[in-house]
């Protein structure tokens, strides 16, 4: 979801920071299209590790606030359909955005049939270093020699040891704000991902946008 500051300036704010409360509100609606359209899986990147320590102490304080009363608290509302995971290093963000989000997912935990992942403290590359390294903790706490690991790991053993080892990788990839590259987003569940990018900053993403990446990912998936 990107370029809430560069919309907060063409839009004429003085504050560019406020895109990045126009880029929270807008998450409700990604997910209403979702929902109206019967799509049940829905990750998005709120904040890299890359984010978190290359910004301004003022700017990262301000998004992880949005984070807090916007995102983690609408999904407690009653009604939101959505069930929440988490996937990123937890103990990069201040305490009390940490227990908002790991609170919002207890809460959720009961939901059924539609599942929202917040990438946030995230980075794609970490994420596949920490499944490898969980992957041999876990053989070595069952005795396992590296060598017999060496010759049998597979795909499928580093896959279970990802953060949301029991969602499905990504179909769908869209970048907002005409950046060409993933920033390390999902590397390992995009292996197969179509990827769309489309040049409207995120807080100024239309409905019609949505479906016209959906279109496009429709006409190629056709044409495999």
């Amino acid at each position: 979801m990107d370029g809430n500051r560069r919309w907060a300036r063409s839009q004429g704010f003085t504050d560019p920071g406020i895109g990045h409360r126009y880029g929270a509100e807008h998450l409700d609606d990604l997910l209403a299209w979702c929902h109206d359209l019967g799509i049940a899986h829905a990750t998005v990147y709120v904040a890299s590790a890359d984010n978190l320590t290359k910004r301004g102490s003022s700017e990262v304080a301000h998004l992880m606030s949005m984070v807090e009363q916007i995102v983690a608290e609408r999904l407690l509302e009653e009604g939101n359909p959505w069930r929440l995971h988490l996937a990123g290093r937890l103990d990069t963000l201040p305490d009390t955005t940490a227990h908002a989000l790991k609170a919002a997912v207890e809460a959720t935990a009961g939901r059924e049939g539609a599942h929202l992942t917040v990438a946030i403290g995230y980075d794609g590359q970490t994420e596949i270093v920490d499944a490898v390294r969980t992957l041999l903790e876990h053989e070595a706490a069952q005795g396992t020699a590296l060598a017999d690991l060496a010759a049998r790991v597979s795909e499928a053993d580093i896959d279970a040891h990802r953060y949301t080892p029991d969602l499905p990788g990504a179909d769908l990839i869209i970048r907002t704000s005409g950046e060409r590259r993933l920033s390390s987003f999902l590397l390992w569940q995009s292996a197969g991902a179509e990827l769309y990018f489309c040049d409207v900053y995120w807080p100024g993403f239309r409905r019609i946008d949505f479906l016209r990446a959906l279109r496009d990912y429709a006409r190629r998936r056709q044409h495999r």
